[in-house]
């Protein structure tokens, strides 16, 4: 394996510059920047762009992609911020939100993405007691459920590409899968079934599933929603740290397909 942790954050970078119409070294500048959001052949799949407004930082900056009438009015929202994470803190999303009014949209996804530790991935000893086993695609076609939604995609079923499950004699517990979201870099989701939680089952398959991509030179890479306590401490656990934050803009009109399609307590 010769990923370490600089190459690692590198190729993100790497990856978040064609997802936001910009270069690499934009994310370590100590200056913000706002480009216009284009389509690119080499973004994330699942991303559906251009963007109307979508905000990323690494820490030192924010980095936004945004329609082209959008460009002023948000240069001046990040400049009114004092610090780059005020723009990503729930007043200056207020203020966000009043920029997007007239252009019928505000603030839809708002996650935090983690990247691997190598030494603490490496480090990471499971405390996990059941039988783990590692699935190939020609393994998923019976897991497409509603239990496994975490783990495999199946609006796009060609992505999952490996995976890894926990059983309980023969039963499947928990999963946890990789998507090819990008050339360089695979999303891991899991889920453990209720009865099973608790266990160490979450933390042991995120951190194998992690070794396997490093092992293959690929950038495994976690997302959780910032109140989604549970899956934040699972990737902390597995060995990963915090890699960007990033907010997500759209139209009122998909906000609320999205609402109408949960389902209802």
């Amino acid at each position: 394996m010769s990923l370490n942790n600089q190459r690692i954050l590198e190729i993100a970078q790497e990856q978040s510059a064609f997802d936001c119409s910009c270069d690499a070294s934009d994310f370590t500048s100590p200056v913000s920047r706002v480009h216009e959001s284009l389509a690119s052949p080499n973004a994330r799949r699942y991303l559906a762009l251009p963007h109307l407004c979508d905000l990323v930082s690494y820490g030192s900056n924010v980095v936004a992609c945004c329609a082209p009438e959008l460009i002023p009015g948000v240069e001046r929202f990040i400049a009114s911020m004092p610090s780059p994470a005020r723009c990503f803190e729930t007043p200056g999303l207020y203020a966000l939100n009043e920029l997007l009014a007239p252009y019928d949209a505000r603030v839809c996804f708002m996650a935090e993405y983690f990247l691997p530790d190598v030494d603490r991935v490496l480090a990471f000893r499971p405390d996990c007691a059941y039988d783990l086993r590692l699935l190939g695609p020609a393994d998923f076609a019976p897991l497409y459920l509603p239990q496994w939604s975490n783990a495999l995609g199946l609006a796009h079923p060609e992505r999952d590409v490996l995976g890894l499950g926990a059983y309980d004699g023969d039963r499947l517990v928990g999963l946890a899968g990789c998507s090819a979201d990008c050339d360089t870099m695979w999303q891991i989701g899991i889920d453990v079934l209720p009865e099973y939680r608790r266990r160490g089952i979450a933390s042991a398959l995120t951190n194998r599933l992690a070794r396997e991509c490093l092992e293959r030179e690929i950038v495994p890479f976690y997302c959780a929603a910032w109140s989604n306590i549970r899956s934040v401490r699972n990737a902390l656990r597995a060995g990963f740290s915090t890699g960007w934050a990033e907010i997500t803009a759209k139209p009122n009109a998909f906000i609320a397909e999205l609402l109408a399609r949960r389902p209802k307590p």
